[in-house]
């Protein structure tokens, strides 16, 4: 990787995290890196993405590399290329210039590691080679990160604590990336008429993150299949009628994302039946981030996404009965399926390597209604947090086909009312929102949202 510097804000929040943790904990923590996973032959991998942890308290994205941490102390491990990469890779920063940058106390080649290893608690990363090699560093079993004992749990306990509430210099990047995000997305309405597949719109898209030096922080979603929650195909062809939903997210050189998403008609204006649940995605999407504020239950905030989905649904017929009772026996979820959103940060689900563990405060589980099920937030909003809003509509076939489902629902749904809405096969839309102090900041406020406006944006391109 090529380092060019790490200026003052990044490495006193880099000591400052050392001292909170070592605040938190009272035994030494290996963290590492992890690296690049060949593809096809060993020479060619997959885009490397160092360990968010390991980042977190690192700052820059070091392959091959671990950090030893340590009453506020930091030593770093990592081997010095070897003189022939230079050939392939240009000249490298030697170790010592690293650990200056990133105000380490020591650094040692890797061979180092074992001998300063006794009684450290680590975080068990994806990769099954790093993984292997922790064992044989800490010479002892390690549990999944989700599933973390001892002082492994002691330690991701801690961490979580930490990387809940973002620091000014996390907030510096969590911006930048959010500001590329928007610039995204116009690009991507500007693009659409002109598209002839789904990989046109992408295409300008992660265009608009590549240039400002950025990647995209998770596999782009854009397709007309919005029912799809996670479609990661780009080969339909754009055909008036259709909706384009895109859920594309920057990521900084540094790691830290951003996540948006928004639905567009291709031929530039929704027709009666889309404007319709576009209307009602967007009017819970809107009292959702309102209701953002220090104190607020985020279960609660899902809970009114759901009230007011059914409540719309009841409206437009295609629903039948009582709110609460709707959202109590889960009918919502029939076309809003998912939670409302997540914690967002060094990845865009932040710390859901570490399972429920983040998302849910102890020592609340997850539940086993179909309504909730899926909620990957249950925690109490604190300044600092940076969490998502993305209400949604789909018509799901394996779900609203379902036999026992029309069944269940039989008195409850309107299908052939539903008939009527049958060009509206998914709309998301997605905000990144921090909590502060006295309510909250939409980070992607700068793009638009309402249904006239977004309008406009695709018209732009005819």
């Amino acid at each position: 990787m090529k380092i060019t510097k790490v200026d003052d804000l990044l490495r006193d929040a880099l000591s400052q995290r050392r001292q909170k943790l070592a605040g938190l904990i009272d035994f030494p923590v290996i963290l590492w890196s992890g690296r690049s996973i060949p593809r096809n032959y060993p020479a060619l991998t997959f885009p490397f993405r160092a360990s968010s942890h390991f980042l977190y308290f690192a700052g820059l994205p070091l392959e091959n590399a671990a950090i030893r941490l340590e009453a506020g102390k930091l030593e770093l491990f990592l081997d010095d290329a070897p003189a022939s990469s230079t050939l392939w890779h240009g000249e490298m920063p030697k170790r010592a210039e690293i650990a200056e940058l990133i105000g380490a106390d020591a650094a040692f080649p890797m061979t180092e590691l074992k001998a300063r290893s006794t009684n450290a608690a680590t975080i068990a990363l994806q990769d099954s080679v790093t993984q292997l090699q922790q064992r044989e560093i800490l010479d002892r079993p390690l549990a999944p990160s989700k599933a973390p004992t001892g002082i492994d749990l002691e330690l991701t306990q801690a961490v979580i604590s930490l990387r809940l509430s973002h620091d000014a210099a996390s907030l510096v990047e969590l911006h930048q990336a959010a500001a590329v995000t928007v610039q995204a997305h116009k690009a991507g309405m500007a693009a659409t008429r002109n598209a002839r597949i789904e990989a046109g719109v992408r295409a300008a898209m992660e265009s608009a993150i590549v240039s400002e030096n950025m990647t995209c922080a998770y596999p782009s979603i854009v397709t007309v299949q919005g029912e799809v929650l996670h479609s990661e195909h780009y080969h339909n062809p754009l055909q008036t009628g259709d909706l384009l939903l895109a859920d594309v997210g920057a990521e900084t050189s540094m790691g830290w994302a951003a996540d948006v998403t928004r639905t567009w008609p291709v031929s530039g204006k929704f027709s009666p039946t889309q404007r319709a649940i576009y209307d009602l995605v967007l009017a819970a999407r809107d009292a959702c981030i309102n209701k953002i504020n220090p104190g607020v239950e985020y279960q609660d905030i899902h809970l009114l996404a759901a009230r007011i989905i059914a409540a719309g649904l009841v409206d437009l017929g295609i629903l039948r009965g009582h709110v609460e009772d709707l959202v109590e026996m889960d009918a919502h979820a029939l076309f809003f399926v998912h939670g409302i959103g997540h914690l967002i940060g060094l990845d865009v689900h932040d710390m859901e390597d570490l399972g429920d563990l983040a998302g849910y405060a102890a020592p609340r589980t997850r539940s086993s209604r179909f309504g909730l099920g899926f909620l990957r937030l249950n925690r109490v909003l604190s300044p600092g947090m940076l969490v998502s809003i993305e209400p949604g509509f789909y018509q799901v076939p394996a779900i609203l086909n379902n036999p026992e489902t029309r069944l269940k629902y039989k008195d409850f749904v309107n299908w052939h009312e539903l008939e009527k809405f049958a060009d509206v096969r998914g709309i998301r839309i997605e905000d990144d929102i921090l909590v502060s102090e006295r309510g909250r900041e939409v980070l992607t406020g700068k793009l638009p949202a309402k249904a006239q406006e977004i309008e406009e944006l695709v018209a732009v391109s005819a």
